[in-house]
């Protein structure tokens, strides 16, 4: 999408206050700021919140750590007091005292845009040559009949929960979705996880669903995929969720019903719709390669811009959104998204980054796949943990990687190895030439680049080594002057 030019509506400022105003204190705004305020600009940073925004509070840091306490056999008071423990830990790194160290200055409160140029907070207006939207996304709340009157929560409002639900329900089989199913079961609650999809976690490749299907069901989770939410009943005290599938309808009694069914970019209520910033198709802000909204100063980054909803892509967008912010007009650089990984922190873990199998058949982009398993891997035969594969995709003949899927333990650190190699386009053969320790998980990289190797490996040069070597021992086929 080109963007516009402002219209005559608006009349632009001859003098701003500052260089800079971002919108929102999450993972996107604050690279956005601080990166900002380290090239000496005048930057404001405004948050209506928390600062650190949803990863820090509601979002990664708080799930990341149930699931490690679930994993460690801790009880749910413990797991809480853990989560609370982990986000104290790690807020100062958020902190506004940090940021203002680093040269932002931090506003709370609610803001406003008033025109292109100019936003109101706490009853002043502030004005500012550029302005970064970093204002995140909020979880989606389907329209289920009964709904609003049953004891709901989502990934925001998990974390007031003092005591375990003993009957959970869980409606979506995504990543968060998956991730809280596996943990509220560890930690003893009776889980039935519902999706509409055939499948759960739709986007990766069937046996990666097939998978993790398999292992939630092992830890005593009800799987219900192809199954429809119809609505909340309500019998004196008692809550029922109803569902239908193909083989026809239940009834899903709980103590608490976990919504995880996505999220929906936070687009409305501080001025987008009366300045006329456009949005996409999928309810985004709508940018440009270079993160520019319809108005070239106004830029946008994270989950209010998409596509992704990842901490880390929300982070890197907004250190390319703040140099195009101060220094547009003069020059810009464009985000590289070839590479974006994606880990599930499932047990077992799923880390994918670039194409799968389902995105290339759906693509038509022919690719050969090259599988190891970690069932032959000699530090998970050593712990025991041989559930998996690392599957990456080149095209035919080439050692280019196209994308990979990693599935087991400690995927998430593994799949930056493949980013990288992609990245800075290292091929197969690269990883196969690098030395990896032993022994390590990492050398299931290193094994399926030997794998594409000696399947790729010429029968016609193989044959005259044959000869060659025959010819070292006397044999007589070649024999090499001294």
């Amino acid at each position: 999408m080109p963007p516009g030019v402002v219209g005559k509506k608006w009349r632009r400022p001859r003098r701003f206050d500052r260089n800079l105003i971002v919108i929102g204190a999450g993972s996107a705004g604050l690279v956005a700021a601080y990166l900002a305020a380290s090239l000496r600009a005048r930057v404001t940073l405004i948050e209506a919140a928390r600062m650190g925004g949803d990863c820090l509070n509601t979002g990664c840091v708080p799930s990341k750590t149930l699931i490690h306490a679930a994993r460690a056999g801790e009880n749910h008071a413990q797991a809480l007091a853990r989560v609370r423990a982990a986000i104290a830990a790690i807020a100062p790194h958020d902190s506004v005292e940090r940021y203002e160290a680093l040269g932002v200055e931090v506003r709370h409160g609610a803001a406003r845009l008033l025109d292109p140029w100019h936003v109101a907070i706490a009853g002043e207006t502030l004005s500012a040559r550029a302005i970064v939207i970093a204002a995140g996304a909020a979880p989606l709340i389907p329209p289920i009949p009964g709904l609003a009157e049953a004891p709901y929560v989502t990934s925001e409002t998990l974390w007031d929960l003092e005591d375990l639900p003993k009957r959970l329900v869980i409606l979506g089989g995504g990543p968060i979705g998956c991730e809280l199913a596996e943990a509220f079961a560890r930690l003893g609650a009776a889980v039935s996880l519902v999706e509409l999809a055939d499948r759960v976690l739709n986007r990766e490749d069937e046996e990666v669903s097939a998978l993790l299907s398999s292992a939630l069901a092992r830890r005593g989770v009800v799987v219900l995929t192809g199954h429809r939410a119809l609505a909340v009943t309500r019998q004196g005290g008692d809550f029922t969720l109803g569902v239908v599938g193909k083989d026809g309808g239940r009834a899903l009694p709980f103590d608490r019903l976990l919504v995880a069914v996505g999220r929906q970019p936070r687009v409305t209520g501080y001025g987008l719709e009366e300045i006329g910033v456009a949005l996409g198709a999928a309810g985004t802000i709508a940018t440009d390669p270079w993160l520019r909204t319809n108005f070239r100063h106004i830029l946008a980054c994270g989950d209010v811009a998409g596509p992704w909803q990842f901490t880390h892509m929300a982070g890197y967008q907004g250190g390319y959104a703040a140099l195009n912010a101060l220094f547009g007009g003069l020059w810009r650089l464009r985000p590289d998204t070839r590479a974006v990984p994606a880990v599930t922190f499932t047990t077992p873990e799923i880390a994918r980054v670039g194409l799968n199998e389902r995105e290339a058949r759906a693509r038509g982009i022919g690719c050969e796949v090259t599988r190891y398993a970690f069932a032959d891997l000699d530090r998970a035969i050593i712990e025991d943990e041989t559930e998996g594969f690392v599957k990456i995709l080149t095209p035919p003949g080439k050692d280019r990687i196209l994308g990979a899927t990693i599935v087991g333990t400690a995927a998430g650190e593994l799949i930056s190895e493949i980013t990288l190699a992609m990245r800075h386009g290292l091929g197969l053969k690269k990883l196969l030439a690098t030395i990896h320790p032993y022994p390590t998980r990492s050398e299931a990289l290193r094994a399926a680049a030997g794998l594409w190797r000696k399947n790729h490996a010429a029968p016609g040069l193989l044959a005259l080594l044959a000869r060659f070597h025959a010819g070292r021992r006397g044999a007589g086929y070649f024999v090499p002057k001294a």
